[in-house]
């Protein structure tokens, strides 16, 4: 696994100054440290919100090209039949554990994926060396 960073206090990135943005990372980078973890080196802006400021700060910027709307739907068969149903090969899908209905779905959208032929990687594994401020969507979705 892999911890990144994803700000704080969960606000939309693209809303707050520069400084604003800095001490909502630095704060979550600290802390992640401060419980035993590595440095993060990866964000995921909240609700994928993110600016010309956002990106000036130093941060690649991991995104998803496979929403499963889970925040949304709230039911394990509609998020494993969506996540199933758009998933290709070096995509990056978007999945809250904070809700039982998405955690009840994982075991199973990863023995479908598993038995199409698909491995599981971090990230870092996944993207390679990535770049400051560019925009990852997929393994070949870069911006």
């Amino acid at each position: 696994n892999v911890v990144g960073n994803h700000s704080w206090s969960h606000p939309s990135l693209n809303t707050l100054t520069a400084a604003q943005v800095d001490s909502q990372l630095d704060r979550t980078a600290r802390a992640i440290e401060a419980a035993g973890g590595s440095t993060p080196t990866l964000l995921r802006p909240p609700y994928g919100a993110y600016d010309d400021t956002t990106r000036s700060l130093g941060w690649p910027v991991v995104l998803w090209d496979v929403d499963s709307e889970d925040w949304r739907n709230r039911s394990a068969p509609i998020t494993t039949q969506r996540v199933l149903s758009t998933v290709r090969p070096g995509s990056i899908v978007l999945m809250h554990d904070i809700h039982g209905s998405s955690v009840d779905a994982t075991p199973g959208i990863i023995a479908a994926l598993k038995a199409r032929g698909f491995v599981f990687v971090t990230v870092p594994e996944l993207l390679g060396q990535t770049t400051p401020g560019a925009l990852y969507f997929n393994r070949t979705e870069i911006r």
